[in-house]
């Protein structure tokens, strides 16, 4: 432990000397973050290559282990191979940062050189092998499944610590938390050399924070930023490799729960917003805080808090009671959607208000044909006018329709009878033949059969012999959208059933 904090005392002191070197340097090299109305919020021209300053104390402490003539010593020569295998993809990632600060690469160009990088961290032996669940019990995953899932985890935070560097402090401070979680793991799983990396490269990072924390005076860049996030990465799959009955992914994965939520809210309101998915915009998490009146202090603070409950809940899945796991899964579900509301994104509201709109329209739309059916089947019993039209103003009720108007080609005796009563006034219209009306009470009949913003169904009657038996016809207001009863049940039950009990009623020795 001794050993251990004079590495991590020797980083921290290496990175406070060494950031001023580079940020002049980043200056004289034009390596500076210029203000501008997109996603970056400075108001000062500011130096970049943060992460140079991290990797050189990060790197130049841990050259000094050899040196050391302890067992810190030994565990780093007999760990020298798997320590070779995770430095060397993140040098290659430190450099395409550097290359990123000067040119700006595209986002496919870095994708496609995280996925060599990521590559090469799996052919060096740190991978996904295998998945435990929180609930117990573990997967063993083939290659075909191993690769893509390791190369997946890598760039996803890779990325999405790139993603939260717009504010001062804040990626730099949300690795340390990182990173902390990934030191205590790797110590609870017996892994001293992954110890060893966690606690130099967080000395690195909290002497950097000194000029990072707002109002910053140089920014990490994606020099640090990639490099941070691939870091903790690799760090996380390394210091999984023992003890297959850990959970290997979910704890890393809880405790980078901000870089990881930022990520996905990142490509799924993209996505709902029709933007590329990789554009970047000024609605992240800590852009919405602003948005809310806090200042970027408040923000980081804030945050920095969020990282530390993400990072102590990941530690409690060390618990071996799987059943504290599915709590604390179902514990960040809540907090997270909680969190998304009070964040306000238009894309997820109108994502809810869209959702609420269409749950009521196929409510709305079930008890609609709900009552049709019924109808349907009611006609069917039906032996009377009377029970014949009020099974129809039992489905119209509904209020689908504005005017219905039910005619036959012919009235037998008793069917006119019962028009007296329920069509007891003139219908300007060809048909004399015309027994029922029904009206909404807010609509006038005369003013609909003379208007053209009513849309019109004709539905013919006939009997089994393809006889015209009349016809019922439903009018609708145009400017009341689309109607949600289904035409097919209106087409088809529907018209089979009130023609049959038309015929009954129609045809011979029918009494009233």
């Amino acid at each position: 432990m001794r050993t251990y904090l004079t590495l991590f005392t020797l980083s921290f002191l290496g990175s406070l000397l060494i950031t001023p070197f580079v940020r002049r340097k980043a200056t004289e090299w034009g390596a500076i973050a210029m203000p501008d109305n997109g996603r970056h919020i400075h108001l000062r021209p500011t130096p970049l290559l943060g992460g140079v300053a991290i990797y050189l104390a990060f790197t130049l402490t841990l050259l000094c282990v050899p040196f050391l003539g302890n067992l810190v010593t030994d565990i780093f020569r007999a760990n020298l191979p798997k320590l070779i295998a995770l430095l060397v993809p993140a040098t290659f990632i430190f450099f395409l940062g550097i290359y990123d600060d000067f040119r700006s690469a595209s986002a496919p160009v870095k994708i496609f050189f995280q996925l060599i990088a990521a590559s090469m961290v799996y052919a060096g032996g740190l991978r996904i092998e295998n998945l435990s669940s929180p609930f117990g019990g573990t997967w063993e995953l083939p290659m075909l499944l191993s690769f893509p899932l390791t190369a997946l985890w890598i760039v996803i935070i890779t990325n999405a610590f790139n993603l939260i560097d717009g504010i001062d402090g804040l990626a730099a401070g949300a690795s340390v938390f990182a990173l902390l979680s990934i030191l205590v793991f790797s110590i609870a799983q017996l892994n001293p050399e992954i110890s060893l990396i966690s606690v130099v490269l967080v000395g690195a990072v909290i002497g950097f924070l000194r000029y990072n924390l707002n109002p910053a005076t140089i920014f990490l860049g994606d020099s640090g930023s990639l490099f941070l996030g691939f870091m903790a990465a690799a760090l996380s799959l390394a210091g999984s490799q023992k003890g297959s009955t850990i959970i290997a992914i979910a704890i890393p994965l809880v405790s980078f729960g901000l870089p990881v939520t930022e990520a996905g809210l990142s490509l799924v309101r993209r996505f709902l917003g029709g933007r590329p998915l990789f554009a970047g915009d000024r609605g992240h998490i800590h852009h919405m805080l602003l948005q809310r009146g806090l200042t970027q202090p408040q923000v980081v603070i804030l945050l920095y808090a969020v990282c530390a409950l993400f990072s102590l809940f990941g530690l409690m899945l060390l618990n071996p009671k799987r059943n504290i796991g599915a709590l604390i899964f179902f514990v960040l579900g809540v907090a997270f959607i909680f969190g998304v509301q009070h964040l306000r994104y238009a894309e997820f509201s109108e994502l809810g208000s869209q959702i609420k709109q269409e749950v009521s329209r196929r409510r709305r739309a079930l008890a609609v044909n709900v009552r049709v059916r019924r109808t349907s089947d009611g006609l069917g019993s039906a032996k009377t006018p009377d029970q014949l039209f009020a099974a129809l103003e039992e489905m119209l009720s509904t209020n689908e329709f504005d005017c219905t108007i039910l005619e036959l080609s012919e009235k037998a005796p008793l069917i006119a009878s019962y028009s007296m009563r329920y069509c007891a006034y003139p219908v300007n219209r060809t048909s004399s033949n015309v027994i029922w009306v029904w009206e909404r009470g807010d609509t006038d009949l005369e003013e609909i059969l003379n208007s053209d913003q009513f849309w019109t169904l004709r539905v013919p009657l006939t009997d089994e012999e393809g006889k015209t038996l009349g016809a019922i016809i439903f009018y609708r207001c145009l400017l009341d959208g689309t109607p949600t009863v289904e035409i097919g049940h209106l087409c088809g039950d529907l018209q089979r059933e009130l023609s049959s009990a038309l015929l009954r009623m129609t045809g011979a020795g029918v009494k009233g």
